[in-house]
């Protein structure tokens, strides 16, 4: 397995994987990231998910998490398990982008729960189901059956009404 670059301006990706694996004769290539800018300490997981999902769009065949203390400290539990997500969702995506069988399942799995405003199977879609119930929980809208903060605004559920031929009440 080879190591790729950990730093990289996004328009540069791409085009670095394809050289990188031409001259490694395909063997597997792992990218730490990359990040790409280098002006976000304590974020640098979202910074290496960016560049994280163009690199696995263009072959990279394995994606090595950052963490968000990367370049500040060593990293602590909460850091690793945001780094993981971070690397976790930035994979998947680039998995729909190439079109792998089923990849995008779960997503359209997560998108009827949504329309549904089945909470549950939202849980057992998300990638932290943790952190999006007790986000959910702390900040629950005074209309259950509405989007987080649209209220009776909500466009999912005045379409839902409006298929069911029912009266939407939005004044």
């Amino acid at each position: 397995m080879v190591e790729g670059p950990g730093h990289m301006a996004m328009d540069e990706i791409e085009a670095n994987m394809k050289i990188q694996q031409r001259i490694c004769q395909g063997a597997p290539f792992y990218v730490l990231g990359p990040l790409v800018t280098d002006i976000a300490p304590g974020y640098d997981h979202i910074t290496s998910a960016i560049g994280g999902a163009i690199a696995a769009k263009a072959g990279a065949a394995f994606l090595c998490y950052v963490t968000p203390a990367e370049h500040l400290a060593l990293p602590n539990v909460d850091d690793v398990k945001q780094g993981i997500i971070a690397s976790r969702i930035a994979a998947h995506a680039a998995d729909i982008a190439k079109k792998i069988p089923h990849a995008r399942d779960i997503d359209d799995r997560m998108a009827d729960a949504r329309r549904k405003f089945d909470w549950e199977e939202q849980w057992n879609c998300a990638i932290d189901p943790e952190t999006a119930k007790a986000i959910r929980a702390d900040r629950s809208p005074e209309i259950e059956e509405s989007c987080s903060m649209c209220g009776k605004f909500c466009a999912v559920r005045s379409m839902n009404k409006a298929l069911a031929g029912e009266y939407i009440d939005i004044l």
